[in-house]
C-alpha cells in the first residue's frame, strides 16, 4: 500500500510543479455534489482496507478507499455504526468520499456530526508531503484541529489517505411513528420535543407527514412512544436509508434541489416548491425553480444558508458565497495547503 501512497504524491508534484490541475475521485457517489472542476483524474479507490478497528475502544482506522458498506458491516457484527448515519448516495460511496463531502444523515441532530467523529486524518497535501493530524483519541486533538478542518473540504485541502472515527453502540430497540401534521405544526411539534428527555434519532416531515425515530433502551423507546403517539411505521429502516440517501420519492424529478439550513424554530419563507424537512427544523430540502438569488435571501433572512445540491445551472455556484473577510480566510488556508492551487479547484468556490 505504501508503493501506492508513493505514486499518489509522485502525481502530485509533478501537477504542482506543472500547475496542473487534479480532480480527486473516489467512488464518485458524490460527484453531483458542489461546483464542477477539471483536471486529471486521481482516483483513490484502491487504497482500501480497514487498518485496526477497536470495538472496546469505539475508534475504527480505514483507507480512503474503503467503501463504506464494508466499514458498516464489520462494526454491525460487533453491535455498533458510524453515529453520524453518514449518505451513500450509492452503491461506490467511500469512506473518503464520505469525510471529504462532510454529510451527515438523519441522526445528525442528535448524534453529531460527522466532524465530530473525526479523531484523525492522514493525507497528501498539495505538495505531495504525507501527513498526519489528530489521533485515535479526543486528548490527542490540539492546536489546531486539521482532521475536522479537512472534513467537508470536498478535496480541495488534500487527498485524504486514512481516517480514524469515533463510533457508537448500536441501540437496543428502535421505533418509528407517523403523524398527520401540517410544516408548520410539525416543525413546532418538533422543537417542543427537543426540549424533553425523549430517546429522538430521528425527524422528517414530508407531503403532510411527520416521522419520529425513537432509539435506545426498550422500556425508554416504549414510553417515548406513548407520550408522542401515532402510527408505527414497518418498513422503518428502508424509509430512513431512502431519506438518507435520497430515494424517497421526493427527490425525484428535474427541478433543482435546495438544501438549506437555519435555525429549528425559523418561520416558514415564501419560497414556491414542496419541501422535505429534517433535524427538527435546521434542515429544509426545497425543490424549486425560483431563482437562486431569491432562495439563498430567504435563507439570509432567517440566518441561515442555501446550498444548491442537485440538478442546478452549471453557472450558479452551488454554496451561498460568503463575506468578503470569510472568503480571504478560506483562499488563507487553501494556500497553505495547496500552494499551487490544483486540488480540486473551483470544487467549492470559484474563487480557488
Amino acid at each position: 500500500m505504501q508503493a501506492l501512497v508513493q505514486q499518489l504524491s509522485d502525481t502530485i508534484r509533478a501537477a504542482a510543479e506543472a500547475k496542473r490541475p487534479l480532480r480527486i475521485r473516489g467512488g464518485g457517489s458524490k460527484a453531483f455534489y458542489g461546483n464542477a472542476t477539471s483536471g486529471d483524474d486521481v482516483d483513490v479507490t484502491a487504497y482500501r482496507g480497514i487498518v485496526s478497528y477497536e470495538p472496546t475502544e469505539l475508534v475504527i482506522t480505514a483507507r480512503a478507499g474503503t467503501p463504506l458498506v464494508e466499514i458498516e458491516a464489520a462494526m454491525s457484527g460487533h453491535g455498533q455504526m458510524l453515529g453520524f448515519e453518514p449518505p451513500h448516495f450509492g452503491g461506490g460511496a467511500t469512506l473518503g468520499g464520505c469525510i471529504a463531502a462532510g454529510l451527515s444523515g438523519p441522526r445528525r441532530a442528535y448524534s453529531g456530526s460527522a466532524r465530530d467523529f473525526v479523531l484523525g486524518v492522514r493525507l497528501l497535501d498539495g505538495r505531495g508531503t504525507d501527513l498526519a493530524f489528530g489521533g485515535q483519541v479526543m486528548k490527542n486533538v490540539a492546536g489546531y484541529d486539521v482532521s475536522r478542518l479537512v472534513t467537508g473540504s470536498l478535496g480541495t485541502l488534500g487527498v485524504i489517505l486514512e481516517v480514524s472515527l469515533k463510533t457508537l453502540p448500536l441501540p437496543p430497540a428502535e421505533l418509528t411513528l407517523c403523524r398527520e401534521h401540517s410544516r408548520v405544526d410539525a416543525i413546532a411539534a418538533m422543537n417542543a420535543w427537543a426540549g424533553q428527555p425523549l430517546p429522538i434519532t430521528g425527524t422528517c416531515h414530508v407531503e403532510k407527514r411527520l416521522y419520529v425515530r425513537l432509539a435506545g433502551a426498550a422500556s425508554a423507546v416504549k414510553v417515548a412512544a406513548q407520550k408522542i403517539g401515532g402510527e408505527e411505521v414497518v418498513n422503518a429502516t428502508e424509509f430512513w436509508r431512502n431519506v438518507r440517501d435520497h430515494r424517497d420519492v421526493f427527490f425525484g424529478g428535474a427541478r433543482p434541489i435546495w438544501r438549506i439550513s437555519l435555525q429549528p424554530t425559523a418561520a416558514e419563507f415564501n419560497l414556491t416548491g414542496p419541501q422535505l424537512v429534517e433535524w427538527n427544523g435546521a434542515l429544509r430540502w426545497l425543490k424549486s425553480d425560483d431563482d437562486a438569488i431569491a432562495v439563498r435571501e430567504a435563507a439570509r433572512k432567517a440566518d441561515g444558508h442555501a446550498t444548491l445540491f442537485r440538478r442546478g445551472q452549471s453557472e450558479i455556484g452551488a454554496f451561498q458565497p460568503l463575506p468578503e473577510a470569510m472568503m480571504q480566510l478560506h483562499k488563507r488556508v487553501k494556500q497553505a495547503m495547496d500552494p499551487a492551487g490544483i486540488l480540486n479547484p473551483g470544487r467549492i468556490y470559484r474563487e480557488f
